[in-house]
């Protein structure tokens, strides 16, 4: 497809600058051979969703040939895709068809670690000397016999299993069968290479780099310093949070790598857009200098609590620290969280305020995405306990059921008796289907949302402010021409006089300066009067004003 020409400037304009991305996690997208399972197929046949949704870029979860311990973030052969999802042939099929729609493919790669039966792994288990033993992370017992240090995983539970056979440990951040990959060996490094240019040279778009925050480990595996008493019975995340994680992540020479693929990516224009999972923007802005990956996702937005001071807060931060705020991904939701209208009250409210907080998102700089089913206001789907699938205890299921696409048998996402999940407790008005037919659905709203961020000129400005002196229950900043006002409290906000740096606008009197409604939440956008001028609780509007001093 057509793009721009690369360049090695890091402030010029890149075709990310302006797009909107969406996330496809394949298993649960669309199945196209009837085994109840997602898959390429499925993904091709429903492009035409993505493309009347406006979307730039698509990134799928991992479909390489897998174990499915993790459902594919345990990979056993990066250059290869496995058999429940298509082949080879299909993967072209699927960029092709979706370039011909304009439409961007970005690939998940999972370098932190592979599957314990990758063939490098399966070699280093053969002993110490064996070719590939370097290519993971290996330790001795310490001095009790037990792990080498107090590294814990993501999942709870310590980060380091027992190789009985040669009586080492080896490392692992997630699962043990996730046995994490060592990136201070040069061989990696060129292996790696070799990986990104087999999908390059298939004309994908991009990768997005999972883990990208612990690729890099302290040399000499030092014992992170412990905060809080660790409990092994936690959860995963207070087991994680006992720790200050000083030298299992976030290492200086993490961004070396990405200078290093930044380079390999270059000439294809392609994106390296990172899992960053940090808990402070300056952690974020020390991972994302501008030089390695373009791109940075912020993940704090997908915990936050429904209010004025946590939204502010979780948008100003990384805003601030970066030293280009083109460098940020936003998300609000995942396929590893609870979905946000679910967080922010459930029915009809929280899928409000989901699309309010996503307004907020899609006027800021940086690269907005949409989570499958968040352009629906899916809620979190129910799975019961029989049902669930997911490897770990806090299970990650209720927001990866099965899409769904028409009314019928499970709701158009698989002619299977029994799908891999079950289809959530979803109903007729769920449907894209449904949606698509009704004007003022969650799916036009979004889709309007979308238009206005990839239309309108000052949507890309470099001139932004924040506006602070309006309510404390009220969001708002000025991006150019555009000014976007969100009312996150219980109240109605009448708009009055605001002023924008060396020009001011007053809604309650229009006619001292033009302004054009181009989105509220409230309907389907469009170009639409100020009247009446107040902003109900939990919207949200996109205005366009006249710069022109009244």
């Amino acid at each position: 497809m057509a793009s721009h020409e690369p360049t090695n400037d890091s402030s010029a304009t890149r075709w990310w600058h302006s797009a909107v991305g969406y996330e496809v996690y394949l298993r649960s997208f669309s199945d196209g051979d009837g085994d109840g399972i997602g898959d390429l197929a499925g993904l091709i046949h429903r492009l035409d969703h993505l493309s009347a949704l406006g979307v730039d870029l698509v990134w799928i979860t991992p479909f390489y040939p897998s174990p499915m311990v993790d459902f594919g973030y345990d990979v056993a052969d990066y250059t290869d895709v496995h058999p429940l999802y298509g082949d080879l042939e299909q993967f072209d099929q699927l960029v092709a068809a979706a370039h011909q729609r304009g439409i961007r493919i970005v690939a998940d790669i999972v370098p932190n670690h592979s599957s314990d039966q990758h063939p490098w792994f399966v070699d280093a288990l053969t002993g110490p000397d064996a070719a590939h033993r370097d290519y993971y992370i290996w330790a001795d017992p310490s001095a009790d016999g037990g792990p080498p240090n107090n590294w814990v995983s993501y999942f709870g539970g310590p980060a380091w299993t027992l190789d009985a056979a040669s009586g080492q440990y080896y490392l692992h951040l997630f699962l043990p069968r996730q046995p994490d990959i060592n990136w201070s060996n040069p061989a990696v490094l060129d292996a790696f290479d070799d990986v990104l240019r087999f999908w390059l040279d298939r004309g994908i778009d991009g990768f997005r780099i999972d883990v990208a925050q612990a690729l890099a480990k302290d040399r000499r595996l030092r014992s992170n310093p412990e905060i809080s008493p660790w409990n092994p019975n936690g959860t995963r995340f207070e087991q994680w949070d006992a720790f200050d994680h000083r030298f299992d992540v976030l290492q200086p020479e993490g961004p070396d790598i990405f200078r290093r693929w930044h380079a390999l990516v270059e000439p294809y224009d392609a994106l390296l857009l990172g899992e960053t999972h940090v808990t402070d923007p300056s952690m974020l802005a020390e991972l994302v200098p501008g030089d390695g990956l373009h791109v940075g996702f912020w993940f704090d937005p997908m915990g936050i609590e429904w209010s004025a001071d946590a939204v502010r807060s979780t948008l100003r931060g990384p805003l601030a620290a970066m030293s280009d705020p083109r460098l940020l991904g936003w998300v609000a939701a995942s396929h590893d969280d609870v979905r946000p209208p679910t967080r922010f009250g459930g029915g009809d409210s929280g899928r409000t305020r989901s699309l309010v907080f996503s307004t907020l998102l899609f006027g800021l700089p940086g690269l907005p995405f949409l989570y499958q089913g968040e352009e629906l206001g899916l809620l979190e789907g129910f799975v019961p306990i029989e049902r669930r699938a997911d490897p770990i205890a806090q299970s990650r299921d209720g927001c990866r059921t099965p899409m769904p696409w028409e009314p019928g048998k499970n709701f158009g996402f698989s002619t299977a008796d029994r799908t891999w999940l079950p289809d959530g407790g979803r109903d007729d008005t769920d449907t894209a289907s449904w949606q698509r037919s009704q004007p003022d659905s969650w799916f036009h709203r979004y889709r309007a949302l979308v238009e206005v961020r990839k239309t309108e000129p000052g949507l890309a400005s470099s001139d932004f402010r924040w506006i602070d002196d309006l309510d404390p229950d009220v969001v708002a900043y000025q991006r150019g021409d555009i000014v976007v006002v969100a009312n996150l409290g219980p109240e109605p906000f009448p708009l009055g006089r605001i002023e924008l740096g060396p020009m001011s606008v007053d809604f309650a009197s229009p006619g001292t300066r033009a302004a054009t409604m181009l989105f509220t939440t409230d309907a389907t956008g469009g170009s639409t009067s100020i009247d009446p001028p107040v902003l109900a609780p939990d919207s949200a509007t996109i205005y366009r004003v006249d710069p022109l001093s009244a």
